[in-house]
């Protein structure tokens, strides 16, 4: 398996910063290649993305989720992959994101790809795609704020957003208790 890892700093708050990635059917904006992400349910993905000039397509599922700290995912079918990315707080406004992904180049094209360094290029392009992504957007465009474990969720989860939350800047009244 082949591994790369790479870095960014962006000039957001570590929750905005997380919040934004937990967005993954966003990733088609600022990734290179990746045509469509769909969130089957809290765990679950489905990709597809050109990848060596040729359409793939796989599933994925997280294994580990923590609020402004990690995402955790491997494949479960499809393109074999997996990878982390962690969020580090580099004071109020900034935060550094970590990216590693591990991978196993199909075919010649592929092979002789990821031996160039193109794959690390393009995880390289994708995180300043995203910087200027997430530096420009007001507020992220949802989140997800459970945590999962060992591919389990955790008993709070959810998606919220800005507006939807009066603890994260939105002007909604919080919810009336039911009886």
């Amino acid at each position: 398996m082949a591994t790369v890892e790479k870095s960014i700093e962006v000039n957001v708050p570590i929750r905005k910063a997380y919040d934004q990635w937990t967005q993954f059917e966003s990733f088609p904006q600022f990734m290179e290649g990746v045509k469509e992400v769909r969130q089957l349910d809290d765990t679950h993905l489905h990709w597809r993305a050109e990848i060596g000039g040729k359409e793939v397509e796989w599933d994925a599922e997280i294994g580990e989720q923590e609020p402004d700290r990690i995402v955790a995912w491997r494949s479960t079918s499809g393109r074999q992959n997996d990878g982390m990315v962690h969020f580090e707080p580099m004071g109020p406004t900034q935060t550094r994101i970590d990216v590693q992904i591990d991978y196993d180049p199909e075919g010649l094209v592929e092979t002789i790809g990821d031996k160039l360094g193109f794959t690390a290029h393009r995880l390289e392009g994708d995180l300043g795609r995203f910087k200027h992504f997430i530096e420009q957007q007001p507020a992220p465009t949802g989140a997800y704020r459970g945590e999962v474990h060992s591919g389990q969720e955790s008993a709070e989860t959810g998606d919220t957003t800005m507006a939807d939350d009066p603890t994260r800047g939105g002007n909604q009244p919080p919810p009336m208790p039911t009886a």
